[in-house]
């Protein structure tokens, strides 16, 4: 939530509205779309949609209530101690409650005229916690549901429009959580220009064309062994586990919170890039991008040597050439941005330097956990070291 007049604390105050609605929404479809297979007798379709839910839901209670009792006690008013905490989050409202109270802090700050700056920062404070959580849910639920759907789309051979719907939605909105949760990471460090219309698009664009090839190569595997893909998944989970344990990551309070950070970042890294740690991510997204380029090529082949003759009347036929043309397309957008639209481009288009200068630690909160994750995206903005812990600086 910017520091901006009354009008535009509307528009973040509706926004916030909008995603509680859309979240409470999602949830009650799937629901419903687990009692239609159940009722169809597509018990393991029921069984798999209800776990994504169930998983995806668990994983986020975990992360809101570590996060909440990491924070200083005074720092969120209303909230209940101890016990009535935990219990909030087992009964899965930890995250609900967080977009409750996003809610109340928008509305109290667009009744004023001229807000204090701290308000501003808190509010500020619980956005990018419910951004990231927002981004975690994605990739645990939604991405996951997605492959269910069009598995479900392909065996079947018949699409109704409710369901080409669902699917255009569900790719829109994945790329959109990467957009909100890079928005939020700049908009954590004072010294980070904002991202303008016309490069959040491109963003938007380019996340949106990579991550269409790999949900589809995955889902095309699943219709020829559908029981070799949780294999699949496993064994590259392992892998990009790993590859994030290596990277020494900082994010969570402590030891053991810290793999939960770690698996949660695997599972995104097997659909998605998600940088974690310090230092120029050329290289390492490079690699990752091949990597991925390279198993979801495997998976597509798999697939087209077990259904060759392909049915020329059905759009199968062009699944994997529009899938690469998909991909050759986000992999030049996304050059595209970071050769002409970055922000840091910008600036130093105008001799501001990347944002570097200046950067220092703040009396009102500050977002520690967003903060980390920014310094690793943006090297170069990295302030002076110091001795603070997890928590709030």
């Amino acid at each position: 939530m910017p520091r901006s007049p009354r009008a535009c604390r509307l528009r973040d105050l509706l926004l916030t509205a909008l995603g509680t609605g859309a979240f409470v929404l999602d949830l009650g479809a799937d629901v419903w779309a687990a009692g239609q297979y159940a009722v169809q007798g597509r018990l393991l379709w029921a069984a798999l949609q209800l776990a994504a839910l169930v998983l995806s839901s668990a994983a986020l209670q975990l992360f809101s209530w570590i996060w909440y009792r990491g924070d200083p006690a005074d720092l969120h008013p209303g909230l209940p101690p101890g016990r009535g905490l935990a219990l909030l989050h087992l009964l899965h409202l930890g995250y609900l409650h967080r977009c409750v109270q996003a809610l109340k802090v928008g509305f109290a700050l667009w009744k004023q005229e001229e807000p204090a700056e701290f308000d501003l920062d808190y509010a500020n404070f619980i956005s990018m916690d419910i951004s990231m959580l927002r981004l975690f849910e994605t990739f645990l639920e939604a991405t996951p549901q997605l492959i269910l759907v069009l598995h479900i789309t392909l065996c079947t051979g018949r699409v109704e429009y409710y369901q080409w719907i669902g699917i255009g939605t569900a790719f829109i909105c994945i790329a959109w959580a990467l957009l909100d949760y890079h928005r939020a990471l700049r908009s954590c460090l004072p010294t980070k220009h904002a991202l303008g219309y016309f490069s959040s698009t491109v963003y938007f664009l380019w996340n949106l064309l990579l991550l269409c090839p790999r949900i589809v190569a995955l889902a095309l595997f699943t219709t020829v062994f559908p029981r070799y893909i949780a294999i699949h998944f496993l064994l590259l989970w392992v892998v990009l586990l790993l590859w994030v344990w290596l990277q020494n990551t900082d994010f969570m309070p402590g030891a053991t919170s810290e793999w939960l950070y770690r698996g949660t970042v695997a599972v995104i890294l097997y659909f998605s890039w998600f940088n974690v740690s310090e230092g120029r991510t050329r290289s390492r997204s490079i690699i990752h991008f091949c990597f991925l380029a390279m198993d979801s090529a495997l998976l597509g082949g798999t697939w087209l040597a077990h259904n060759i003759p392909l049915p020329s009347p059905s759009l199968l036929p062009w699944l994997l050439p529009g899938a690469a043309l998909c991909f050759l397309l986000g992999l030049g957008l996304r050059g595209a941005y970071y050769q002409w639209l970055h922000p840091s481009r910008q600036a130093e288009a105008l001799d501001e330097g990347d944002g570097t200068q200046g950067f220092a630690l703040q009396d009102w909160p500050l977002n520690r956990r967003m903060a980390k994750l920014a310094l690793s995206f943006f090297p170069r903005a990295a302030p002076a070291k110091n001795k603070e812990v997890n928590g709030v600086l």
